[in-house]
């Protein structure tokens, strides 16, 4: 039987497709080629707004057009989070959530079985524990993703995925370092740490970030460790100098800001202030002199007011990001926001998200120029043209190289001699492989 995988969402959802795909494999299944018909398709799930789950539905319709008499099965967090409205959604022959997706192949057989309609979705419980999985790669990419955390406490205002997650689960640090090493013996050389809010790792163990990133880097084989989006809480100085004795720990840092404004920050309920955020990102920078803040931030949050918006526009500036994901507000129902006053019009949100956009535009180009003349070891990853390698140094610029042969997961040094809005170009320094 031959099963195709569509994956919406984070990269914890990439992970956790390839966790799922793998253990199908497992029990005999096959993957189907891009273009091969296959006899299951499923759709992982994203329901960070509600254009997540029309996507779901609409991918999962598209799915079943392609491949007719394929069991279609419907995981992730939509169910999760909203299990009434996903199982309403007929043309899903199998429904889970993410509490129980370790019976997916179980589930698969009983309905080819038993040609019944299957709705399994758990709620999360208080005394949950880290859902053991592991993967050996995730086809396509040259860098993996290893999630070593789940769940998310921290309630804000706009976001639903607390309840599609649970509560706080990490995975045990032996897990990490064994699942780190059989990557690296399967030819990566870098490893990014994901989780839904990864600063938390750990307060389930008794144990901090910290002891998750030394145990990734002192796996053998693997030369670099990246961190995924951070929450800006647990990081004090302490943390950071602990971070910072790791060498393999990559300089690039994804702190959510979501917005410069603290009254702005109160009513999403946000656990911090632009003053305490201003003071993480210069003791980040401080220990790692040349590191690449990059960021998410909101417009159009409910109430804000043009001031505010000013105010945070004027923090976005000041702080220099390397990189910025901006997106206007959008209604998530089943949060407070939704219900909040004083929505702001779509055009207002579309005019704040340009002059957001136009503001990170240009620091993110003064990022890329201050690259030039420097020597860095970049991560080869594709072909970017005839006779030209796309990569990305420690600091995540990216970089094109003229380069001859395959580069692809090869970890060359390169001398930076340009930049413009899309990146940083470069020549392969003499001495070659590193």
């Amino acid at each position: 039987m031959k099963v195709k995988f569509y994956t919406l969402g984070c990269k914890v959802n990439q992970y956790e497709s390839q966790a799922m795909l793998e253990s199908l494999l497992a029990q005999g299944f096959q993957a189907a080629g891009e273009e091969e018909p296959a006899d299951v398709v499923v759709v992982n799930s994203c329901t960070v707004t509600a254009q997540s789950d029309q996507k779901a539905r609409q991918a999962l319709r598209r799915m079943k057009r392609k491949n007719p008499g394929a069991v279609a099965v419907l995981a992730g967090c939509w169910p999760q989070a909203f299990p009434e409205e996903a199982e309403a959604f007929a043309e899903a022959d199998v429904v889970l959530g993410s509490a129980n997706r370790g019976g997916l192949g179980g589930h698969i057989l009983d309905f080819l079985n038993r040609r019944e309609r299957i709705v399994a979705i758990r709620p999360h419980q208080k005394s949950e524990a880290f859902e053991p999985m592991r993967v050996q790669g995730l086809s396509g990419h040259t860098r993996a993703f290893l999630k070593i955390e789940d769940g998310c406490e921290r309630y804000c205002a706009y976001c639903i995925i607390p309840f599609a997650r649970g509560r706080v689960r990490s995975k045990p640090l032996y897990d990490i370092r064994a699942e780190v090493e059989g990557l690296a013996r399967a030819g990566y050389r870098e490893v990014v740490l994901t989780g839904i809010n990864l600063p938390a790792y750990g307060q389930d163990l008794g144990l901090t970030l910290c002891d998750a990133i030394e145990a990734a880097c002192g796996a053998e084989g693997i030369a670099r460790v990246r961190l995924g989006s951070l929450e800006p809480e647990r990081l004090t100085p302490e943390v950071i100098a602990r971070m910072r004795a790791q060498p393999k720990l990559c300089p690039q840092f994804h702190l959510s800001l979501q917005s410069g404004c603290d009254a702005t920050l109160r009513r999403m309920n946000r656990h911090y202030t632009a003053g305490e955020y201003r003071e993480i990102a210069a003791n980040l920078r401080a220990a790692f002199p040349g590191c690449a803040l990059t960021t998410d931030v909101m417009v159009g949050f409910p109430g804000e007011t043009p001031e505010e918006f000013a105010e945070s526009l004027a923090f976005v500036k000041e702080l220099g990001f390397a990189k910025a994901h901006v997106f206007a507000y959008s209604r998530r129902p089943g949060t407070v926001a939704d219900r909040a006053p004083d929505q702001v019009p779509a055009p207002v949100k579309e005019e704040r998200s340009a002059q957001m956009l136009a503001a990170t535009a240009q620091s993110q180009l003064a990022f890329y120029r201050a690259q030039v003349g420097r020597r860095e070891a970049v991560l080869f990853e594709e072909e970017a043209g005839p006779g030209l390698c796309r990569g990305h140094t420690a600091n995540y610029t990216p970089v094109r190289v003229p380069c001859a042969g395959e580069a692809a997961g090869k970890i060359l040094e390169v001398l930076v001699t340009g930049a413009d809005a899309e990146g940083c170009a470069g020549v392969l320094a003499q001495d070659g492989s590193l």
